[in-house]
């Protein structure tokens, strides 16, 4: 009997891949760039199982060719570039890699609330060039991040991790969510309210809400109008949260003070987007979990949910539980 066929569309960090080879056969896609969809259409119609990255379109076409295929697991938290309805139609699982990140993600998003809000990539890049002639009072004067008013989009699990790191500023924390958190308001503090409300108070908003069709564009013109003209906002969730060229006259006209992103509408960023010639935003290249020690952890559990697939088990981390029973029916 021969063995499952298994691709994985981008080398792993800490190198799992052994655990699969003892039951499998492994194909790994080289270099750092994603397959080609045509490429990944073809290599899943010989798959039993896809490990995915979020740059990897799982489409009707991907999976129209996945005639074996048992399981797309996915290396994150978020799944929105994998069309979940259409595999549970077709009884294959989807798994993620939530909780793992939480910590790593939350630190990155308030390296990018300090950063923003002291102009550190600003300072940093006037020092290399000889801007920096002399001190002066008035000279790169950013914001104060301690006792300031944080609003958190999105009291999730990082979400809740950046109000613990609020805390340590005494910051006063607002958040707004589908769902109240009364948890979260009795140990942190936090208190509800409306996202116009979070907006006009708030010094500094910070987005932690998935990607669906409610959330797209959640901030546009009318919600960045709402926002103080010195206040930060910082996006470590996903780009289109976000109406991209709304924010980008915000900052140019200086109708809010700054921001920081870890995202962007299209990725990587075009080199030409007029985002990147403003002195008052910082962006990194989508690193909220790039850790050593996370990314190690995301590819195991990743790893962990193909094995279990294989083995006919319903996998910890699946979010379409009903394509298991699809399955079992077939």
């Amino acid at each position: 009997m021969s063995k499952p066929s298994i691709f994985v569309t981008r080398a792993l960090p800490g190198d799992p891949t052994p655990r699969l080879r003892e039951v499998a056969d492994v194909e790994i896609w080289p270099g750092d760039e994603p397959p080609p969809h045509g490429e990944l259409v073809r290599r899943a119609a010989d798959a039993d199982a896809l490990l995915t990255m979020l740059t990897d379109p799982i489409d009707d076409a991907v999976l129209d060719a996945g005639k074996r295929l048992r399981i797309v697991a996915q290396m994150a938290v978020g799944y929105d570039n994998v069309d979940v309805a259409a595999a549970t139609e077709r009884g294959i699982l989807v798994t993620n890699t939530p909780g793992v990140l939480t910590e790593t993600t939350a630190d990155l998003a308030f390296a990018l609330l300090l950063a923003a809000a002291r102009r550190i990539v600003e300072g940093d890049r006037l020092t290399r060039t000889g801007g920096w002639k002399s001190w002066h009072p008035s000279f790169l004067l950013g914001q104060d991040v301690h006792g300031a008013t944080l609003g958190i989009v999105g009291l999730g699990q990082i979400g809740l991790a950046v109000a613990r790191r609020a805390r340590g500023f005494d910051m006063r924390i607002l958040y707004h969510d589908r769902t109240r958190h009364p948890q979260a308001e009795a140990e942190l503090g936090a208190e509800y309210v409306s996202l116009d409300r979070l907006l006009g108070e708030s010094d500094f908003v910070s987005l932690h809400v998935p990607l669906a069709s409610q959330t797209r564009h959640l901030i546009g013109q009318r919600e960045l109008s709402l926002m103080k003209p010195s206040a930060v906002l910082v996006n470590a969730a996903r780009g289109a949260v976000v109406d991209q060229q709304a924010l980008c006259a915000a900052l140019k006209e200086r109708r809010i003070a700054a921001a920081g992103l870890d995202v962007a509408e299209i990725e990587p960023i075009p080199v030409d987007d007029p985002l990147l010639t403003l002195d008052n935003v910082v962006v990194t290249p989508h690193i909220g979990s790039a850790s050593v020690a996370t990314r190690a952890r995301m590819a195991e559990m990743a790893v962990e949910s193909v094995l279990q697939a294989l083995r006919g088990e319903l996998p910890s981390n699946c979010v379409n539980a009903e394509a298991f029973s699809r399955r079992k029916q077939a």
